[in-house]
């Protein structure tokens, strides 16, 4: 059993340490000779980046941070890969059974089965931790983004192409109605728990999990939710409010 909680503690901290790498404050200071948290929401992710280092530079901080996720996730699937290739499946379909049936809904089924289970979690646990690093940045003081572009990337992985595509959608779809980046932002985090029910029907672990960074990520814009209330929230093209 403790092969398998080293497992996961093995990809939670190598996509907490991934996720917390601050690409946004690197390019400000490396390309542009400036502290992005010095300007405008001193948010480190890729709206603000935008803002204070224009489209380029902003662009440049979503794809750095969107691959951090999507390398997170990949992560998940060879720390499995390599798991089993070194246990095997029968032979720690025991020590799965006890560690993953109290997460399962009806019987647990043969070792492949259980096999895409811990696959799974794995998958979640590295969505989480990459999400928590960049969120909880410990080189920034435990302080970063707000998880959007990391969390995408890794859901790629961890749900899929169809998956994140329909999470993007919510994004845009919202974001060109309302003109509010945080509403689009908030929503598809929202939608996460709704998704990982759906992708991982029966696996409670992966869906506690997946939610648990979902949510982590709302709470990470609960300044734009006071602002959305309050109504000094800034839309995209508007100027900024005080």
């Amino acid at each position: 059993m403790q092969d398998f909680i080293d497992a996961f503690v093995v990809v939670f901290v190598a996509a907490f340490l991934l996720g917390s790498i601050p690409f946004g404050l690197i390019i400000s200071k490396v390309f542009y000779h400036t502290d992005i948290r010095e300007h405008g929401s001193g948010n480190i992710g890729t709206t603000n980046a935008i803002r204070t280092m224009g489209k380029v530079g902003g662009y440049s901080v979503f794809v750095l941070d969107f691959g951090k996720g999507l390398l997170s996730g990949f992560l998940g699937i060879w720390i499995g890969q390599l798991f089993f290739s070194l246990h095997g499946y029968g032979a720690v379909a025991g020590e799965l059974t006890a560690i993953l049936a109290p997460f399962r809904l009806g019987p647990v089924g043969d070792p492949a089965e259980l096999a895409t289970q811990f696959s799974q979690v794995l998958l979640a646990v590295s969505f989480l931790g990459c999400t928590w690093g960049h969120i909880f940045s410990p080189w920034l003081k435990f302080k970063g983004g707000k998880g959007i572009a990391v969390a995408v990337g890794c859901l790629f992985v961890t749900y899929g192409v169809v998956g994140a595509c329909l999470e993007l959608a919510i994004f845009i779809v919202l974001v060109v109605a309302t003109r509010y980046v945080s509403v689009g932002s908030i929503a598809a985090a929202l939608a996460c728990p709704f998704f990982s029910l759906y992708f991982f029907w029966g696996d409670w672990l992966a869906v506690a999990l997946c939610s648990l960074a979902g949510l982590t990520v709302v709470w990470a814009h609960r300044e734009n939710i006071k602002r959305l209330l309050s109504g000094t929230e800034n839309r995209i093209g508007s100027k900024k409010k005080a």
